[in-house]
């Protein structure tokens, strides 16, 4: 199920924006993509994700803006510029036959040198960017979940539409079972009787015709076939997901009207059973989007 969710916080020190972009997957994979300064706090920001997307491949996009220099760090290396002026100061003069050099002037030139002076991030760990994190996250996430409930209703409507016809069809069916097990013992008594060419024995009849009906019989297909239009109907006004249930319940839908269209011979089942496949096919594409 797709879904998108943007959050933002800031303060005195940081602006920080999560983005949050979600497509169906059998599981919850998380994919955080963030500054290393993020890195701390990346599990407690799994965590709230997985709150509100229990299910689905999560890209999650943090970006994190610096609106102060408090978080920074200068670090002038003096040792090293020691020895520089030092070397310079000795070297120099037996080399070039300089006498003096100007202090001021050798630091203008390495001030720019990272191997003297470094800008680094400060240790102490900022609370307040914790707490940005964590607002911006929840925006994002709560914004994605709601997307995705919209989309849900919307799937739910297709799949209840689709789930009437074949109850539709299933109802035919019934009908037909009804009408076809009847016309069929006749025809059956009769075919017998021009075979044998004189009166069958009752007991005998009986016997033959009950053992080609539970051949064709269908009707243990079904009732389990009722059963799961039933808990498909229980599925889909649950809160919490149900994409695996449902997933699992296609695939029953399809063994018992498969069973159905195996054991019948008649042109008027098969085409029912047809019909039931197709639809059944177009809630097994939705319920690959659904949580």
């Amino acid at each position: 199920m797709t879904g998108f969710g943007r959050g933002q916080a800031e303060n005195q020190h940081y602006t920080v924006e999560v983005e949050l972009k979600s497509v169906n997957h059998r599981f919850l994979d998380i994919q955080l993509r963030s500054p290393k300064q993020v890195n701390a706090y990346e599990q407690k920001l799994r965590q709230i994700i997985k709150e509100y997307l229990p299910r689905g491949r999560v890209d999650a996009f943090i970006t994190l803006k610096e609106t102060s220099d408090d978080s920074k760090k200068v670090t002038v290396h003096w040792g090293l510029v020691d020895q520089l002026l030092d070397s310079l100061q000795k070297e120099g003069q037996s080399r070039y036959g300089v006498v003096d050099l100007e202090p001021r002037a050798i630091l203008e030139q390495i001030v720019a040198l990272p191997d003297f002076v470094e800008i680094t991030e400060a240790k102490e760990e900022d609370e307040s960017l914790e707490e940005l994190l964590v607002t911006a996250t929840t925006q994002a996430a709560e914004q994605n979940a709601n997307n995705r409930a919209k989309e849900g209703l919307a799937l739910e409507a297709v799949m209840v539409e689709n789930r009437q016809q074949i109850e539709a069809s299933l109802q035919k069916l019934k009908d037909f079972v009804t009408v076809y097990q009847a016309e069929f013992k006749e025809r059956f008594e009769k075919k017998l009787q021009d075979y044998l060419k004189e009166t069958v024995e009752q007991e005998r009849l009986l016997t033959e015709l009950a053992i080609q009906l539970e051949r064709g019989d269908i009707q243990e297909e079904i009732d389990r076939l009722t059963i799961h239009l039933q808990n498909f109907d229980r599925l889909l006004i649950k809160k919490e997901p149900v994409g695996r249930e449902l997933d699992f319940l296609i695939q029953e839908f399809n063994r018992e009207i498969n069973t159905i269209g195996s054991k019948s011979s008649a042109i008027e089942i098969k085409e029912l059973v047809v019909n039931m496949k197709t639809t059944v096919e177009k809630i097994r594409e939705q319920v690959q989007n659904v949580e």
